[in-house]
């Protein structure tokens, strides 16, 4: 096995120190470390970080591997400094059995750029009328521990109350894509007075606040634990602070995106910028980096969500909605969160791995930087800034929402168990 010494980097943002790994395992965290018989990675002014956990990827395989497939999607997750991915249930078919959840966590094992944990559906082909098989899917290889319909909202109370029950059986979570169905229909982006002026469908923001009011009185009654997807809106930032203080089982997630663009963009009229749920206004913006910093909101999951070129070259109405973020998520996060105040870089870590790996129960992720623990490490030359050019892009869509903007940071070192699987910004 290989001996890796990583020579004065600073941990979690604090002061210099060598990391010595052995084979997959951490052995050595101090100042002067012997480099005899280890290859040696130069990090002086560099962060290091825990692996990056992704609580919402998806990689779309089976089934529209022309959009991503499970190889490309953990090679972008590697570049982005991630060890770790949750693989959203909507593919086709659907991952609402054993079979297919095991196909999806098989692929992630073989490809080794990073671990892939498959999420079940909640409802069989996110059709929202009856329970998938939350339980065989636990029990299977995959060990599935997250359930979502995202794409799709568990609008059915009763259907939404029978999963929180079962799966509080095994400490399992329910991952709410909150929408009512209802008050979406035809709707292009956020309601509001850009929508107005533009003429398009309006989504309000009631339509996820309503839901996700709803859910954390369920998961009260229940007992049981209820994750929010890509919370949106300042109103929902209200309800889940609220929720915690009455010690309701509720964690957030707010995406990258939804940190740093408005729906001021749309005006634009550029695909790109049409994700569900919508950009929000700049009072959300701000909402939701004070909810992040203060730890109403959890943790920042990327909704990495490809389309192949036809899907977003063409008239708005037509498109898809979804942008790729497992590349570009912790650039956005320093620019955002870390260079205006808010977080450290050990609150960076907080909300990027360790949070997302204590929702997911991600074992062996989201671990301290010190002896003993799995070598899951991503290095960030934090000092990098400039442009982002989606055509070196490990993924296998370019629907960024940045391309040509100047953002921070860069990761050039990713280690999966102690094996590099990026080093200088260049994919093993």
């Amino acid at each position: 096995m290989s001996k890796t010494l990583i020579r004065g980097a600073k941990v979690l943002g604090g002061e210099p120190q060598d990391v010595l790994i052995d084979g997959e395992t951490i052995t050595q965290v101090g100042t002067g470390l012997s480099a005899e018989g280890a290859e040696v990675v130069e990090a002086g002014g560099k962060v290091l970080l825990p692996g990056l956990v992704d609580l919402h990827t998806h990689l779309r395989e089976p089934g529209r591997e022309d959009s991503e497939t499970v190889l490309t999607g953990t090679r972008a997750a590697a570049s982005g400094g991630y060890t770790n991915v949750f693989a959203m249930a909507n593919t086709f078919p659907v991952a609402d059995t054993a079979g297919v959840v095991e196909q999806v966590w098989r692929l992630g094992k073989e490809h080794g750029y990073c671990d892939v944990q498959p999420i079940g559906a909640v409802t069989v082909g996110l059709e929202g009328r009856k329970l998938a098989e939350l339980g065989a899917m636990h029990e299977s290889a995959a060990g599935v521990t997250v359930f979502s319909d995202d794409g799709k909202c568990v609008h059915d109370a009763v259907i939404m109350r029978r999963a929180l029950e079962y799966v509080k059986a095994f400490d399992g979570v329910v991952a709410q894509h909150a929408q009512e169905p209802r008050l979406t229909e035809g709707a292009q982006m956020n309601e509001g007075v850009v929508s107005a002026e533009l003429g398009l469908g309006g989504w309000p923001a009631v339509a996820e606040e309503s839901v996700i009011a709803r859910d954390v009185l369920l998961a009260d009654h229940v007992g049981s634990r209820v994750h929010i997807c890509h919370l949106s809106t300042a109103g929902s930032v209200e309800i889940v602070r609220w929720a915690k203080s009455r010690g309701i089982r509720v964690t957030a997630e707010v995406t990258p995106h939804h940190l740093l663009l408005t729906d001021e963009l749309v005006r634009s009229y550029n695909p790109v910028y049409k994700v569900n749920p919508p950009l929000r206004t700049e009072r959300d913006v701000v909402a939701l980096r004070e909810a992040l910093a203060d730890g109403t909101i959890d943790i920042v999951a990327t909704d990495h969500a490809p389309h192949p070129h036809e899907d977003k070259d063409c008239e708005w109405a037509a498109a898809a909605m979804g942008m790729v973020g497992l590349e570009t998520a912790l650039s956005v996060v320093q620019e955002t969160m870390v260079d205006t105040g808010l977080l450290d870089w050990a609150g960076v870590a907080e909300r990027m791995s360790f949070a997302p790996a204590r929702i997911g129960r991600a074992e062996g992720h989201g671990r301290p930087v010190s002896a003993g623990e799995p070598a899951n490490l991503t290095l960030v030359d934090t000092a990098y800034r400039g442009p982002v050019d989606p055509a070196g892009f490990a993924s296998r869509s370019r629907n960024t929402p940045y391309e040509g903007r100047e953002l921070p940071g860069r990761v050039t070192h990713t280690w999966l168990r102690g094996k590099a699987t990026l080093v200088d910004g260049k994919l093993t």
